[in-house]
Formats: C-alpha cells, structure tokens, sequence
C-alpha cells in the first residue's frame, strides 16, 4: 500500500472512530505534539492540543443520545495531506437535529495525525452545540463624546 492510501486509510478510519464516539481511538490517532484547528469565532473555535481534545471530545460527541454520524462525501491525499468533504447527521441533547458541513484536513506524519483543521458551518454549530451563544465582540468603534 502506498503512503497516500496509508494516509486515506487513516483518515477513514479517524473519521469512523467520530461516528462511533470512540474518544480513545480519536486521541490514540494523533501525535503527541499534535495540533487541532477548530476554525472560526464560535465558543469552540481555537488551536487545541491532544491532551484538550481528549477532554473535550467526549463532552462534545457525549452531546448525541444517538450518536452524531459522518460521512465522508470527497476524500483527495497528497504528500502528508488529506482533504476530506463531509456531512454529519444527529439529533443534539437539546433535541435540535445537526445537520453540518465540513472540510478536515489533516497532515500526518509517521502514521499519526499532526495537524487536523476543521472548517464548518460555524452558524449551525453556535445554533446547536453553542445553544445560541457566541464569543464577546471586542470591536470598538470609537466613541463620538
């Protein structure tokens, strides 16, 4: 097997490992100095480390009674790198259905995920996972007094 379907094989098998809320398969992919990009501004945006991810995962999947499904739609590698496309599906504690978009990439290094960036739709996260709520605004204007 070539490194660039090694690499594919990884990825799926990382993004079955979200579907079955498996957190110790999750964390057990990543490297030690791994990185995880959640991008955006919504209350869990930000750069996270393995030893964070590992806390948060199971609060965040743990959200779905049901489990939170993903489906890969497009999976392209290249070199360290692999883009995935894809939706996820599940009913939230809150009873609200999620419904999201997605593109992960992620590079690997030795076998092991060391960076993975997430991009979403950022408006249905804060809408379901968020409850509403967003991060303070700190744009100021100016004040004309």
């Amino acid at each position: 097997m070539s490194e660039i379907e090694r690499n594919k094989q990884i990825a799926r098998d990382f993004i079955d490992a979200i579907s079955r809320a498996d957190t110790a398969a999750i964390v057990a992919a990543y490297a030690p100095d791994a990185r995880v990009h959640t991008m955006g501004n919504t209350l869990i945006s930000g750069v996270y480390t393995v030893d964070q991810v590992a806390s948060m995962a199971g609060q965040i999947l743990g959200a779905f009674p049901d489990g939170l499904r993903l489906f890969i739609r497009e999976l392209t590698a290249e070199g360290d790198r692999v883009a995935i496309e894809a939706e996820s599906d599940g009913r939230h504690v809150s009873g609200k259905h999620y419904h999201n978009y997605y593109h992960f990439l992620m590079r690997i290094r030795a076998g092991r995920i060391v960076e993975f960036k997430e991009y979403m739709d950022t408006e249905m996260a804060t809408e379901v996972l968020c409850g509403g709520q967003r991060r303070p605004t700190s744009l100021d204007y100016g004040s004309t007094t």
